[in-house]
Parts: structure tokens; sequence; C-alpha cells
């Protein structure tokens, strides 16, 4: 359990994990770009590596950190009071430098710039309606898991994520420290650093949306009431 690591494993497994993710994501965008110019095959080919990379990481540092990966997730665990603030707050930053990290790693394998601002346009309504979703559902998906399939959550997480590259218009970013490391890779996977605000606010959104109703419907069963006499009788 995460609470028997401390702080500092924690905090290097939530970078770890999150770098990873992101020289996955960003990786597979750029090797899809030089394979195929058939936009549909590259999602593909960039959604596979993502989902299955994602059961990985939850399996290996879900016991060390809780693999967040993810700031929005990090503030819903900090909300239902499962994560103190201040440990909150380094996770987050773990969580950005990580992924800005794994941005760079991936830039060195293919031989490219280690920053390069991206240039793709990504914003509007339904963009931010889809980042809203996209987060409502992971958040969902997670604390669902949790309470009732605890050992499948790598899986169900890996899965969502799957099915989200592809019925979400934004292609399921919900993830503002993913978002923020994307917007430093000019490839398949970018996102201008203008467009980050709307994304990143969508997801919190749609995550703190997530916690609210899984709070309800996840909460403890509401009590009978008195028994009828006519069933006491019987």
């Amino acid at each position: 359990m995460p609470d028997q690591f401390d702080l500092p494993r924690r905090l290097a497994a939530e970078a770890l994990g999150t770098g990873i993710l992101v020289a996955t994501v960003v990786g597979s965008g750029i090797m899809a770009e030089s394979l195929t110019k058939d936009v549909a095959l590259a999602l593909l080919c960039n959604t596979l590596p993502t989902g299955a990379i994602l059961v990985v990481l939850i399996t290996v540092l879900g016991p060390i950190s809780g693999a967040h990966f993810n700031p929005a997730v990090t503030l819903v665990f900090t909300g239902k009071r499962e994560l103190p603030v201040n440990d909150a707050a380094l996770y987050v930053v773990a969580q950005i430098a990580g992924g800005i990290a794994g941005t760079m790693a991936a830039h060195l394998m293919f031989g490219l710039p280690l920053i390069d601002l991206s240039t793709k346009m990504r914003t509007g309504g339904p963009q931010w309606f889809a980042e809203a979703v996209a987060a409502f559902g992971l958040v969902a998906t997670i604390l669902a898991g949790i309470r009732f399939q605890r050992t499948a959550v790598p899986w169900l997480v890996g899965l969502y994520i799957t099915a989200a590259y592809w019925f979400t218009a934004s292609t399921s970013f919900a993830n503002p420290a993913v978002a923020i490391a994307r917007s430093l890779t000019n490839t398949f996977a970018g996102i201008r650093p203008n467009d980050l605000p709307g994304f990143i606010l969508a997801e919190l959104c749609g995550a703190f949306a997530g916690m609210l109703l899984m709070n309800w419907l996840l909460g403890p069963p509401q009590a009978r009431g008195p028994i009828p006499i006519a069933e006491t009788t019987r």
C-alpha cells in the first residue's frame, strides 16, 4: 500500500510513471507519423501503446504511490481526504516534472530538439467538453474500480483511455500534467501552449464532477427505515 513507502519514493514513482506515460504518448505518435500518412491509423498506433503502458505502470507503481500520474486524480483523492494537501502539492510538481522529462526523452530517442513548442491547435467548446467528459469518465472508472474490483484497476484505466481516445473529440488527454508535457512537442501528440488553460480547466471540472457523482453513487446505502407492522406479524 502507498502508506508503506516514504514520501520521496512516492514522488519518484509519480515522476517516473508520468514520464514513461508521456514518453509513450509522444514517442508512439512520432513513430506513427513516420510510418503512415493515414491519420486514423496513426491515432490507432498512438492509442494502443498508451492503453498498454497504463496497465503496466499502474500495476508496478500503484503499490508505491497509488499511481495517480495525473494532477486531477491527485486532487480527487485530496478532496476525498485520502491524501494530505502538502503531499498532493508535491505529487503535482513531480507529475509535471516527470511529464516534461518524458517529452524530452521521446525527442532524444527520435533525434528531435529537447523542447519544441507545439503549433497544433486544440481549442473550442467541443474540445473542452470532450476533455471534461474524458476526465469525468476516468475518475468514475478509478473510484468504482477501487470500490468493486481493486485488482482490475490497471486494466480498467488502460481500457478506458484506449476507448476514450476514440469517442472523445479531444482524443482524451484527461490529465493536466500530460497536457503540459504535450505542449512541448510539435509532433502528432502536441497541443499549443495557448490552448492549455481551456484543456486543464475542463479536465479539473470533469474530474470534480466525477468525484461528486461517485461519492453519491458509491456511498453507503440509506437505511431502510422502520419495518412495517404487517411484516413483523408474518
